[in-house]
């Protein structure tokens, strides 16, 4: 028993150690003033935490380096809150530990309460610019999975050539991808309430989110010969962006994955199979065929 609580002592100051550096390696990342002295004293919290855990178990620890990697790149790439609240995820499980060390070991206490107050920084006061432009995102991203699902699920049944669905499809893509960009940077221009948002950037980030959905959403009418194959993977694929997506948002704004990601799947899933039905009509009565 003693030798499995030694055990959880050592992983707990290993995780310490590394958060440790995983803090002080976002204060590099960090470009406000302000969060990134909030990122150092975290990050002075963590090692005076695994100096106590240390004082526990008698053992020097090294950081676990590819973690300390991970979330740095994790933070470069999809922002500070993403990587942070993935990352803090895990003390609401430790606190138990934590209780149940206190009564064998009270400077745990220290601690624990020091953890919870970095969960109350890290949620009110760390706010990610990109969090900002999730309206964006959502309108070039939603409308392209709506839009190009629907789209070439219509194209392949009317069309028997994959490589004329995926063009057709391109190219109507770029074209609403355009579109969309002017429609986000005119909308952000009417919302009076969102300063802190840049008309121009939003209409980078509705663009760019519509054609990289686009762009990934054609590439299996590419790749198969086979309408049905590339129909099948394009709706996987569907599938896939819109759980990637939701899982993100489900971390960084700590919201319902479920909910999310059922209510945007049969919304996309819905339409391809009306465009589908439509298709169909349109071969067996008009006698289409490319």
């Amino acid at each position: 028993m003693a030798e499995r609580i030694s055990k959880k002592f050592i992983k707990q100051q290993k995780a310490e150690i590394t958060e440790h550096y995983v803090y002080r390696r976002l204060t590099l990342v960090c470009k406000d003033e302000k969060n990134r002295q909030i990122l150092e004293n975290i990050a002075n919290d963590e090692f005076r935490h695994y100096k106590i855990w240390q004082g526990i178990t008698g053992r020097e620890i090294k950081p676990d380096k590819t973690k300390v990697l991970y979330y740095v790149w994790l933070a470069r790439i999809l922002g500070l809150s993403f990587a942070l609240k993935l990352m803090e995820g895990g003390e609401a499980n430790a606190q138990l530990f934590y209780e149940k060390a206190a009564q064998q070991f009270p400077e745990v206490n220290q601690i624990r309460q020091e953890e919870q107050e970095h969960e109350n920084q890290l949620l009110i006061v760390l706010k990610d610019k990109r969090l900002a432009y999730v309206g964006a995102v959502v309108l070039g991203l939603n409308d392209a999975l709506v839009e190009l699902t629907g789209t070439l699920a219509g194209l392949s049944f009317a069309f028997s050539k994959t490589t004329v669905i995926g063009f057709t499809g391109l190219i109507m893509g770029i074209a609403a991808a355009l579109s969309m960009a002017a429609s986000g940077y005119l909308a952000s221009q009417e919302e009076d309430d969102k300063k802190d948002i840049n008309p121009v950037t939003a209409a980078v980030y509705t663009g760019v989110a519509y054609f990289l959905t686009v762009a990934f959403l054609v590439i299996p009418y590419f790749l198969f010969s086979q309408v049905d194959n590339a129909l099948i993977s394009m709706l996987v694929v569907t599938l896939l962006i819109i759980a990637a997506y939701n899982y993100y948002i489900s971390v960084a704004k700590t919201v319902n994955f479920r909910k999310r990601f059922l209510s945007m799947a049969f919304i996309s899933i819905g339409v391809a199979a009306i465009s589908f039905g439509i298709g169909y009509f349109i071969k067996a009565y008009f006698g289409i065929d490319m």
